[in-house]
């Protein structure tokens, strides 16, 4: 009888406040940032639940999902972090910790996140309910702070990130998420601006922005450090100005080979995971800046820096060949994959839209209206690592 009434109470408060009790395993956000707001989205129906408002500055936002995808926990360039209910369409909690966030990433069990700040520098641990600090690592070398990029969780209760500024790679034990304990290692590359965790979270990779190649950290054999890897791939040739820096995070595996963005280069990297060296470079249409992997890892999905930010170009993995070359909007931010790959999303910034495209005829799908959309962030996210 007390379950009985329970249920009988949860749907009639449902009712009174306008909601249909529902799953959310197919729900997804799109970040509005020119207004500090996200809309809440079902990737079934391809249609708005709602938006929700007052996220401050999400000019380069990021978010991670609870375990049970009904949170989104939101970091924005501010130093904001907030926790939004995607089934309430609400604020459930927010707070200012930093002076400027960059990223973040949520512990395995769901009882805690990390924000990754540029100011002042650092990773803070929160309470996933609460949203209260539990524990902070200080990003100082030498006496001088860093800034902190490519923040991912690892195996074992584990967190990876870089130093900008000092060249390390930094892991974390976070056994017990008040007292975490870290693994420093030194003169990883200069300048690693951006990372990224393999699907199986074995190795963690860091593009350089100061030389050419990529800093390797291979968490299974840690007393080895890290090495570089793909060393001087843009050697003898002449540097051409970054119009938008790549992201790492926005990478592919497909089998054993990884396809990343080269940058400053109209080119995607082709890396063989067997020995990390270079197996090809794919000449594409301009500076790439997000090269995604359709989940079943046969396709390649490329978008672009200015002046050739309007396009997308699909790369046909067995072949490496560009089979098609789409103009979809203008200003193309982002993409992302429904968790089968039977569609991908795509946000055209400057068209106030983002466009739904089948991924195997390239059809379109259906647009939806967004207030300058750049990332978009589906559920599915919450059951992979380093996302």
């Amino acid at each position: 009888m007390k379950r009985l009434a329970a249920l009988v109470l949860f749907l009639f408060l449902s009712a009174c406040a306008g909601l249909e009790p529902r799953g959310t395993g197919d729900l997804g956000i799109i970040i509005e940032r020119a207004t500090g707001s996200v809309l809440v989205v079902d990737t079934t129906k391809r249609a708005i639940l709602g938006r929700i408002e007052g996220l401050g500055d999400l000019s380069h936002a990021s978010m991670v999902f609870s375990r049970d995808q009904r949170y989104a926990y939101i970091f924005g360039r501010d130093g904001g972090l907030s926790k939004v209910d995607l089934l309430e369409r609400r604020i459930a909690a927010r707070i200012v910790q930093a002076g400027n966030s960059i990223g973040g990433a949520i512990g395995p069990k769901g009882d805690w996140v990390a924000a990754a700040n540029y100011e002042p520098g650092g990773v803070k641990f929160f309470d996933a309910a609460s949203l209260a600090q539990l524990a902070e690592i200080p990003a100082l070398v030498d006496g001088k702070a860093s800034k902190v990029i490519g923040i991912a969780e690892a195996p074992g209760n584990r967190l990876v990130f870089s130093l900008y500024d000092a060249g390390e790679i930094w892991l974390a034990d976070m056994t017990d998420v008040k007292t975490p304990w870290v693994r420093k290692f030194k003169q990883a590359g200069q300048l690693p601006y951006d990372g990224l965790i393999t699907y199986d979270g074995r190795h963690y990779l860091a593009g350089l922005f100061g030389e050419d190649g990529l800093a390797l950290l291979d968490l299974w054999n840690l007393e080895a450090g890290t090495k570089k890897i793909m060393p001087g791939y843009g050697k003898g040739q002449e540097p051409l100005p970054v119009y938008k820096m790549p992201h790492l995070r926005g990478w592919s595996q497909a089998g054993d080979e990884m396809f990343l963005p080269a940058i400053g280069r109209h080119e995607v990297l082709v890396v063989d995971r067997r020995g990390w060296k270079e197996a090809a470079r794919i000449p594409v249409a301009g500076q790439p800046v997000f090269v995604i992997a359709r989940p079943d890892g046969r396709q390649v999905w490329v978008n672009f820096a200015l002046p050739n930010n309007g396009l997308i170009q699909v790369i046909d993995v067995p072949t490496r060949q560009i089979v098609k070359t789409l103009k979809p909007g203008k200003a193309i931010l982002h993409l992302e994959f429904a968790s089968k790959g039977t569609e991908v999303w795509v946000s055209a910034r400057d068209d106030d839209q983002v466009i739904a495209l089948d991924t195997e005829t390239f059809a379109e799908l259906a647009r939806i209206p967004a207030q300058k959309p750049s990332g978009i962030f589906f559920t599915s996210r919450a059951h992979r690592l380093g996302l």
